[in-house]
């Protein structure tokens, strides 16, 4: 329904037997329920490694951004090339033939046209680009998994680096990712060495990756005005709420993941409780969930990895959702009146409907809310009507997801 927005192409040399496995690895990832949430067209993964002439030695298919399409169709907003660095490709580009040119035009475009075109080396032998001509041409990009093909975990790391990548070129700011990690202050004799651990494995974990912390008791400057800063810090990047017994019961914990929700920040929780808690809080819900383990040792690492995995995914959702807004606004055949980032909930449709909505203006005509996939139940619209009811608003409502305003006709 939109134009594309981003495509990611996986080059690989076909006698580079590592390469089907990392496609397969990116193909289930980014096709997979992660991002099926958006419109259509928001993002799509291509392979580009067979001769498309039938002769083995030449390059594969091109690239929109090398080649235009044919029949008019139209180039994506985003192009994310994602070669895969073996010893067959580096032995292939080291000769003047087709795939020094393909891997030069890529690297080409990508310098023609930075802001809309990024190129990602994954290196699958150790040395494709030491001293070698794909090293020269590609090797100064930012890599991806860099060094982690055979070991445990490579397929996460790859699509975690590459979904942060992707998420800074297609961000306005092109910011590097940083993870706020929102947890208690004040804590019980009990849950003190709980939340010390846990928040010391999270900030270990991110370390081993191209993420970036914001950690107050590290990153707070002696006399600055935490407040401010806190909440400045917790309205951009992610968060990443530590939920552990008291959490929810925090008013600067509760701070912190308002804050992020008006913003349209990223949010994912952690559950870390160990005895549980009293009454937890609404002001929580309506955000991905990962359950922290433990195990004799301590929390287990896995679990915080999941979680800065999902991390990384929401914050590339948000970023496609947000350029297929700029994009396409004025495409669809729907009066949408709020792209929510995320589906509607009563904090933030009551947010949106104090800053955003002219009441009077507003008051019998028809609203409709455009967010990603999954719909909401009929009994939370049912309770986000009845706010609107109570702001003044009769019109009719209408909360459709890309499913829906396909269903509507947009």
């Amino acid at each position: 329904m939109l134009p594309p927005i981003l495509e990611i192409y996986v080059v690989w040399h076909p006698n580079d037997t590592p390469g089907s496995s990392v496609a397969e690895a990116l193909l289930e990832h980014f096709r997979g329920n992660a991002y099926s949430g958006l419109i259509g067209g928001a993002i799509d993964v291509y392979i580009r490694s067979q001769s498309i002439s039938g002769v083995p030695a030449d390059a594969p298919a091109s690239i929109p951004v090398i080649e235009p399409p044919p029949y008019g169709l139209a180039v994506p907003a985003f192009t994310a090339v994602l070669v895969v660095a073996g010893s067959e490709l580096a032995s292939a580009v080291e000769e003047h033939g087709p795939w020094r040119e393909y891997v030069e035009a890529i690297s080409a475009a990508q310098k023609t046209q930075p802001d809309s075109v990024a190129v990602f080396p994954v290196t699958v032998a150790r040395l494709a680009l030491s001293n070698t001509h794909l090293g020269a041409v590609v090797g100064g990009q930012q890599q991806v998994a860099a060094d982690g093909w055979g070991r445990p975990g490579f397929e996460e790391t790859l699509c975690r680096d590459l979904g942060q990548g992707v998420a800074q070129m297609v961000d306005p700011a092109h910011q590097r990712l940083s993870v706020f990690i929102s947890h208690t202050k004040r804590r019980t004799v009990t849950e003190e060495g709980e939340v010390s651990r846990l928040v010391d494995l999270v900030r270990q974990v991110i370390a081993g990756t191209r993420l970036q912390d914001f950690f107050d008791a590290a990153d707070l400057q002696p006399g600055e005005d935490w407040a401010p800063r806190l909440i400045e810090e917790a309205a951009r990047g992610a968060l990443l709420a530590l939920r552990t017994d008291l959490y929810s019961s925090r008013a600067w914990c509760q701070r912190e993941v308002v804050t992020a929700k008006r913003h349209g920040v990223p949010v994912v929780v952690l559950d870390a409780l160990t005895e549980g808690e009293e009454r937890g809080s609404f002001l929580m819900d309506h955000v991905p969930r990962v359950p922290g383990r433990r195990d004799p040792e301590g929390w287990q690492e896995s679990a915080v990895r999941r979680a800065l995995n999902q991390l990384a995914d929401e914050c590339l959702k948000r970023a496609l959702w947000r350029a297929q807004l700029r994009i396409g606004r004025g495409a669809l055949n729907v009066d949408i009146d709020w792209w929510a980032d995320h589906a509607p909930e009563p904090l933030t449709f009551a947010e949106w409907l104090d800053k955003e909505v002219d009441r009077d203006a507003k008051s019998h005509e028809p609203i409709i809310i455009l967010h990603p996939d999954p719909p909401l139940g009929s009994d939370e619209r049912d309770v986000l009507v009845q706010i609107a009811r109570l702001s003044g608003l009769v019109g009719p409502i209408e909360f459709l997801t890309p499913r829906g305003l396909a269903v509507h006709g947009g």
